[in-house]
């Protein structure tokens, strides 16, 4: 459920590409923080570094490794 958010929030962001830096910031936030709570609860055996959060900024998409993602589906 977690990662089906994450996927709505990233293609709503697709569509427009006309979003306030404040909107940008806030799903960056979200993203970063729905990595960080899956990692620690879903797969926290993982080797994993978390990107800072200008990453997540600039791309606007979730960084949890593949294999994390696949757990927690």
């Amino acid at each position: 459920m977690k990662l089906l958010m994450v996927f709505l929030i990233a293609g709503s962001v697709a569509v427009s590409d006309e979003i306030s830096v404040l909107e940008r910031d806030a799903i960056a936030l979200e993203l970063y923080m729905i990595d960080k709570v899956a990692h620690r609860d879903d797969c926290p055996e993982l080797e994993w570094e978390q990107p800072p959060l200008d990453t997540y900024k600039e791309t606007l998409v979730s960084h949890l490794p593949e294999e994390c993602k696949n757990e927690t589906n």
